[in-house]
């Protein structure tokens, strides 16, 4: 059949057009969102001294072994700051509240900056409990520090398979509450996803966790998928000095953990690889001090902004980041990596921390 006045070749040509439109109303279009990942790096020279005087072109970065563009760089950043302190509050560490609080208060007077800094606290032994939420009001936090309360010791214990209440029939670990790794999740996940600029945690414990319902390794990759650094500051278990051999008390018992619940080993991974540091209160190294040392490094931090420049169709979650500086026998301390995506993956994390009101 012939249409009166148009001839095949304008069929066609006709017939073409609207196929191209069906076609492209029909396939989805996306837009690229640019991602900049931040790094914060502190560098010190051999004698352990901050240096504060490089500039862009001393620091070699790598995403997964591929060579990356710094395109933004600040030697001393003005951006806000979310500090949170968790302190350990279970019977092994009742000999260092006193002292805990004390360096605490004097450091979040020191280091926050009212109307631009904000800050948290969450205690934690055989629950999770968050007294005091974000704020800008450092009186805030010097009031809820004062409130850190050690639990009971019937409510400081930890229930293995056996017959008991918690978290199945058992029989009780007396002190063996404490929540690490769940404060970690919770205080990341919940907390500081939520904040923007820059984000440090500052844990106070002898690093022992028993009953946490998630594992070290979600622990660092909450606190890695949230951007913040995670201090530690180990307080060795029953007031034993870290720097000395476990003694034993007159009733025959080592005043230390037993070996196998070192918690050191632990503390370092956890701020090694999230790019903080741990330190140890010996007789010679004081909470007051380490919080010095802390403050230091939170005032003379690198900004370091990059674009990822990855393989196409590269797929993976998890980067691997190396930065470097140029200048010989300087290190450099910096998180090891990030995630692609911000949301960690739900496999039944533990409820919210409780807000003491």
């Amino acid at each position: 059949m012939k249409v009166p006045g148009v001839s095949r070749t304008a069929a066609a040509a006709a017939l073409l057009f609207l196929v191209v439109v069906a076609t492209a109303q029909e396939t989805p279009t996306f837009s690229v969102n640019v991602k900049v990942v931040n790094v914060l790096a502190i560098v010190r020279d051999k004698q352990g001294s901050i240096v504060n005087t490089l500039g862009k072109d001393d620091f070699v970065l790598h995403e997964d072994g591929r060579l990356q563009s710094i395109r933004y760089f600040a030697r001393e950043t003005d951006l806000p700051l979310t500090l949170g302190l968790l302190v350990d509050v279970s019977l092994s560490q009742l000999h260092a509240i006193a002292e805990e609080q004390t360096a605490s208060a004097a450091f979040t007077k020191d280091v926050l900056r009212a109307n631009n800094d904000s800050s948290f606290l969450i205690q934690f032994a055989g629950d999770v409990l968050l007294l005091q939420d974000v704020t800008q009001d450092p009186g805030k936090m010097q009031t809820s520090l004062g409130e850190l309360t050690p639990p009971n010791e019937e409510d400081n214990i930890v229930r293995l398979p056996g017959e008991g209440r918690h978290p199945t029939p058992g029989h009780g670990t007396r002190g063996g509450g404490t929540l690490l790794y769940d404060a970690i999740f919770l205080a990341s996940d919940e907390v500081m996803r939520k904040q923007q600029g820059r984000k440090a945690i500052v844990v106070l414990t002898d690093g022992v966790d028993h009953g946490s319902k998630i594992s070290l390794d979600r622990a660092i990759e909450s606190a890695q998928r949230a951007d913040t650094m995670v201090y530690s500051i180990y307080f060795s278990g029953n007031g034993a000095d870290a720097s000395e051999h476990p003694e034993h008390s007159a009733s025959g018992q080592t005043s230390q953990p037993p070996e196998s619940e070192d918690g050191k080993p632990v503390l370092e991974r956890l701020s090694k690889e999230t790019g903080g540091r741990m330190f140890v209160v010996s007789k010679t190294n004081s909470a007051a001090q380490i919080y010095a040392q802390i403050q230091d490094e939170l005032r003379n931090e690198y900004n370091i902004g990059y674009t990822p420049n990855r393989a196409p169709g590269d797929p993976a979650d998890y980067r691997h980041i190396t930065l470097s500086v140029k200048q010989k026998d300087y290190r450099i301390q910096a998180r090891e990596g990030y995630y692609a995506s911000r949301q960690i993956e739900s496999k039944q994390p533990p409820a919210g921390p409780t807000s003491r009101e």
